[in-house]
């Protein structure tokens, strides 16, 4: 026997056990068709019919039939069908049996017109036991047309079926909620809004404007680069998985490895940064109201958690109402930018432009304008990083491989334009710049809002639509960093793999993943209650973790394009202008990586130091002596799993 297809209809999605079917069947060519529902197995096997009359399975096939005690007429059907065939050499062969809760149509590939006897194969078989052939067969439910809610389309199982994946979740996501998705958790302007000291400090307002505009450039060519990436393998493993599928071999497995890692963690602290964000700014809404308000550190770290709590209950109660969701706060997060935008215009005190625009200073006492600027360019790097997110929700989304590069680029091209109007604006608005940055709320833009209306209830209004985005964008980034842990733990590449990457019927997200991402979070927002600066040095770990990603996953399209080496076909290709975007994508990532280390000031004391050089450090090396003495044992890397596809079954 050379190959095998399994098709399985099962009325229970307990007849295979779960390790099963995300493990064992990826590995070879075998995959289950599953139904709930027992009404659907005739549509089921006319698929199927359809699929054989095109001949995908080959001439010769072996047949061996289960059939349940109720209505094993149906079945006929494909006995008829074989025996009509009279152009093509099949050999029927019916074993019966009775069970009452599933049943199976075995479908295999015969290297003779004959087999001495009949066969059957365990449900606990893998096909690494069964064997794999350069003949590659697909699935009925990967080639049939249509449109499923669970499946998507026939791209989707395509893709599905290429990376050896077994589609888990609901894909459920379409274009204008992907594109909500990725623009409320990167919040562009609201976030510039917040940031907007670290540029003010160091550049100027001219500093911050003009880096601004340079970190959206520069990510513009790089998410199109991690665009290409996720149209030819839209999965939920984002990164690592394409530095599997796309580094040099020998270094596939402990690159890929070591980015997955760098992803998890990145995303998780991102998370406890974006709910502690969100606390601090309802802090800084009750000064404004309340000047006899003092600040405690325990009650940021219980409204960090309460946010943290929100986020849990859409990502699991009203999993199914996220993507609706995205597409409503996303006309909040446009109409609020138009709000904002024109009462700051109208109400605000303008400076000169020449000085808004031309102004260096160096607040930080670098000694050098052009330094200090450099230093000050995250706050144009944290308002666009994270475009990837859309990328780890791409198993939920329809027609992933076309869809998923048209929203990142978008969510770029539009959040990337608010934010450089909100900078713009902020700066003609702000006045008196030190006032602003030692306003007692903690964020500047409370302080703008208030000088601009001159009432607190006006800035309280305009403010409240900031915190609730930056609630909804931790929302998004609780979705996004459960979807890469589950990604991760279904690959066995961290400790209690199957319970992270387990997601229960019914459910159809990862539970247990979301339950760690809120239990994560939870944790770290304790730490402020202690200190303050040990909690900002570990979330910054996040900027440094994803953006080493960026520049490992481009750097392997560089050295593919670089040697000549095949790309995988795709419906969005950067054509021959790719190397040159990528290595544009490259320089940027390597400079603002570095710059991301710096901390604000030459001298800073231990609360100004920026740490995250010392914990990305031993984060790394944590997990290369994981790998080498655990990880090279379980994890393999996407790519064995990974099947090569015909060339006429690529969807161009």
């Amino acid at each position: 026997m050379n190959s095998c297809l399994l098709v399985t209809l099962l009325p229970h999605s307990h007849d295979m056990s779960r390790q099963t079917r995300r493990h064992a069947l990826p590995q070879g060519d075998c995959l289950a068709f599953q139904s709930r529902d027992l009404k659907n197995v005739r549509q089921n096997i006319a698929i199927l019919i359809h699929i054989l009359e095109r001949g995908a399975l080959g001439p010769r096939l072996i047949v061996c039939r289960m059939a349940c005690r109720c209505e094993p007429d149906r079945w006929d059907a494909i006995s008829s069908f074989f025996r009509r065939k009279a152009d093509n050499p099949f050999l029927w062969q019916a074993l019966i049996f009775s069970c009452p809760r599933s049943f199976k149509f075995l479908l295999a590939c015969s290297s003779s017109n004959h087999i001495s006897s009949p066969f059957v194969f365990a449900q606990s078989l893998t096909t690494r036991r069964m064997g794999t052939t350069d003949d590659k067969v697909l699935d009925a439910g990967v080639c049939a047309e249509g449109v499923d809610e669970k499946n998507g389309n026939a791209g989707d199982r395509l893709d599905m079926y290429r990376m050896g994946k077994a589609q888990e979740m609901r894909r459920n996501f379409r274009f204008l909620s992907i594109l909500g998705f990725s623009m409320i958790l990167m919040a562009s302007w609201e976030f510039s809004l917040s940031v907007a000291t670290i540029g003010l400090v160091n550049g100027g307002t001219a500093g911050l404007i003009w880096m601004f505009f340079v970190c959206w450039m520069g990510f513009f060519v790089v998410n199109t680069s991690m665009a290409e990436m996720a149209s030819m393998a839209p999965t939920s493993g984002g990164q690592y998985h394409w530095v599997s599928e796309f580094a040099p071999h020998r270094h596939q497995k402990l690159l890929s490895y070591l980015i997955g890692w760098m992803c998890v963690l990145g995303w998780q602290t991102s998370c406890a940064s974006s709910a502690f964000i969100a606390g601090t700014q309802i802090q800084g809404l009750l000064v404004l109201n309340r000047p006899d308000y003092v600040p405690q550190p325990w009650h940021g770290t219980l409204l960090a958690v309460a946010v943290a709590a929100f986020s849990v209950l859409f990502n699991t109660l009203l999993a199914r109402k996220l993507p609706l969701v995205e597409a409503l706060v996303l006309i909040i997060h446009v109409f609020g930018f138009f709000g904002i935008l024109v009462a700051l215009w109208v109400l605000s005190p303008r400076a000169d432009a020449v000085a808004v625009f031309t102004e260096f200073s160096d607040g930080g006492g670098w000694g050098s304008l052009g330094g200090s600027t450099l230093v000050g360019i995250l706050a144009g790097v944290l308002p666009l990083l994270g475009a990837d997110a859309a990328v780890h929700m791409s198993e939920e989304l329809r027609d992933a491989g076309r869809t998923l590069p048209r929203s990142m680029i978008m969510t770029t091209i539009f959040n990337g334009a608010f934010g450089w109007i909100m900078v713009i604006t902020l700066c003609f608005c702000i006045g008196d710049l030190e006032a602003v940055v030692t306003s007692p709320t903690g964020f500047p833009f409370m302080a703008v809002f208030l000088n601009a209306t001159g009432s607190a209830r006006s800035a309280t209004a305009m403010s409240v639509f900031i915190v609730a985005m930056t609630v909804f964008s931790n929302l998004t980034m609780v979705a996004t960093a459960s979807r890469q842990l589950f990604a991760f733990a279904r690959d066995r590449a961290v400790p209690l793999s199957p319970w992270f990457a387990s997601v229960p019927a019914g459910w159809d997200v990862p539970i247990n993943a979301i339950l760690t991402t809120f239990l994560i979070s939870s944790l770290l927002a304790l730490i402020n209650i202690g200190s303050a600066v040990a909690l900002n040095s570990i979330t910054s770990l996040a900027t440094t973790s994803i953006l080493s990603s960026y520049i490992v996953s481009i750097g392997c399209m560089i050295w593919r394009r670089a040697t000549g080496s095949p790309l995988l076909r795709s419906k969005f290709s950067l054509g021959r202008w790719g190397l040159a975007i990528n290595i544009a994508s490259e320089a940027f990532l390597i400079v603002i990586f570095i710059l991301a280390f710096m901390p604000p000031n030459p001298n800073p004391t231990a609360a100004q130091m920026n740490w995250n050089v010392v914990i990305y450090g031993g984060i790394a090396i944590f997990s290369v002596i994981y790998y080498f003495f655990r990880g090279t044992h379980q994890y393999e890397g996407p790519v064995v799993y990974v099947r090569t596809l015909p060339p006429e079954t690529v969807t161009p």
